[in-house]
């Protein structure tokens, strides 16, 4: 059996990893001109979110994102000061990587890429961008509850499927949003370059759309098997 800690500090390290290499690709694109393009930046978020997954899941439960947390505590299946320590883990790691990409990327960025902070694209408002953040996530954590919480589902598949659902919903929402579908993906990086601007829209629509899902799996095809 783990210790609790140690569950703590796999949800931080996962996450670090995560957004770092999803801002750091966002990044890499900008400075070489879109070489990644958006599929590329949406492979490196969704190939590094398997990855995570997979370090963590036998620690943690591999959560490592705040809207994902909410919905399994929303649902019963984590507990209230798990829960809470799990999130203030996701966004240390978060601003862990907001930090170290801010000391990499700071002396050659132009400023008004902020380190890698989702934003809203042209015309967005931020109720669209609430909606989008909201549909993308709800497919993400919908795969959290069937491919990975629900123990019926084909057992090592998960952390693959949730990846692969991330990719595809940046691949779509990324001119919308960033697609960050996590608060945690926003949240370090909105710290290190002060631009809360629409931030609340990377909380509330993630954790809209995780609620939704939770809720939903549960009440089609009953609580998960544990």
């Amino acid at each position: 059996m783990h210790h609790s800690w140690q569950k703590y500090v796999a949800e931080a390290v996962g996450t670090f990893a995560f957004v770092f290499i999803g801002a750091g690709a966002a990044l890499a694109n900008w400075q070489t001109g879109g070489s990644l393009q958006t599929l590329g930046v949406a492979l490196a978020h969704g190939l590094m979110l398997a990855a995570m997954i997979y370090c963590a899941w036998h620690i943690s439960g591999a959560h490592l994102n705040p809207a994902v947390t909410i919905a399994l505590w929303a649902t019963g299946h984590v507990k209230t000061l798990i829960a809470a320590g799990y999130i203030i883990a996701q966004l240390v790691g978060s601003v862990v990587a907001g930090i170290l990409v801010k000391a990499i990327w700071g002396g050659i960025m132009s400023p008004q890429y902020f380190y890698g902070t989702p934003v809203l694209g042209a015309g967005i408002s931020p109720a669209m961008g609430i909606l989008v953040e909201a549909v993308l996530t709800f497919f993400l954590v919908w795969a959290v509850y069937a491919a990975i919480v629900d123990k019926k589902a084909s057992p090592n598949f998960g952390g693959l499927v949730v990846g692969m659902v991330l990719t595809v919903g940046i691949m779509v929402g990324g001119a919308f949003t960033g697609a960050a579908l996590n608060p945690a993906r926003a949240f370090g990086f909105a710290l290190v370059s002060s631009h809360w601007t629409a931030h609340f829209v990377y909380w509330i629509g993630p954790v809209v759309g995780a609620l939704v899902a939770g809720f939903g799996y549960h009440l089609l095809f009953g609580k998960p098997q544990e």
